[in-house]
């Protein structure tokens, strides 16, 4: 797991979080838990690691607490704070420099990592509670999804924001860009995922053009993701499955599906998109073969539902 330095920047870093207000860090190979943190606060919405892979963010009610992942501190190292309610999604700029988040007091917020202060230096403001954000590959188009349906692409540069809707009265639950940039997928409450080309030109706005609707789930999606190689797309749903989806034709290759894992929260490929880790409601992470949709390994310990997942297998990424 580690390298010959023993440098825990550079070794796969597995979080989960849920409803038992535990952090939990695990070793992939052998599904032993080797750290637990609290966050008394409030249940876990959403995990983000740093690209230097030295920070574990827990989105939380009304907050973002930071982890040191070097050590074996159980308690948060920096605490942001500021927000009303429920922040529902968390990630970073490329470098490191600043923190984005989502929340259902209706806004995202860019949080400067380099400031003192450790407050919200922009807000975006919109009409309903946010559930989701993503940030383009551009590193300067924010993507917002919110409960009305609508889909927010906020350009950092300009502040200029345009609106999609894919489906009306149907609430975005969650997005995904792939690293090239040419495709982004969402998933609605209705368990509904469409998928658009993206095409960038410098200096203007991303353009989308619909490409595909799923009709993924049966029931609420909560998670999509594309695979680091742009081939894959898996959807997770209160079914109690996650469904993995080509992405040059749209056509179902694996359901990871087991009857006692109840609703499926939050999903990760592998850097080499070959495996899948998904959390759920019964308390377990598992990690999925995605050629056979088998299970390598589970991750027990959390006493109930894990609602959020971060997963990393690449080197950290070196601060300029």
């Amino acid at each position: 797991m580690t390298n010959s330095a023993g440098n825990l920047s550079d070794e796969v870093i597995l979080a989960t979080g849920g409803y038992d207000h535990t952090i939990k860090l695990w070793q992939l190979n052998d599904g032993v838990c080797k750290h637990t943190a609290q966050h008394t606060d409030s249940q876990v919405n959403a995990l983000a690691i740093t690209p230097n892979k030295q920070l574990l963010a827990a989105a939380g009610h009304q907050h973002i607490r930071m982890y040191d992942l070097i050590t074996s501190n159980p308690n948060p190292v920096i605490n942001y704070e500021g927000v009303n309610k429920n922040v529902s999604g968390v990630g970073f700029q490329g470098d490191g420099k600043w923190m984005y988040t989502g929340g259902e007091d209706c806004s995202a917020r860019i949080w400067d990592l380099r400031a003192k202060n450790l407050q919200c230096q922009r807000i975006f403001q919109v009409t309903a509670p946010v559930n989701c954000v993503w940030l383009h590959p551009n590193q300067y188009e924010l993507i917002v999804g919110d409960q009305s349906g609508v889909i927010h692409l906020w350009d950092l540069k300009t502040d200029h924001n345009e609106q999609l809707i894919p489906e009306s009265e149907s609430s975005i639950q969650s997005l995904s860009i792939d690293p090239d940039g040419t495709m982004m997928a969402a998933v609605n409450n209705k368990g509904n995922c469409y998928i658009w080309s993206l095409t960038s030109t410098i200096g203007e706005p991303t353009k989308l053009k619909p490409r595909h609707k799923i009709p993924a789930h049966r029931r609420y999606a909560l998670k999509c993701k594309l695979s680091p190689d742009s081939k894959y797309l898996v959807t997770c749903s209160a079914d109690q499955s996650a469904r993995v989806w080509e992405t040059d034709n749209f056509t179902l290759v694996q359901e990871l599906k087991l009857d006692s894992q109840r609703w499926v929260w939050d999903v990760a490929f592998s850097a080499d998109s070959k495996y899948v880790i998904t959390a759920s409601s019964d308390g377990v992470a598992r990690l999925w073969n995605l050629e056979n949709g088998t299970i390598e390994r589970e991750y027990t310990g959390h006493q109930k539902p894990i609602t959020a997942l971060a997963y990393s297998d690449i080197p950290a990424k070196v601060e300029s």
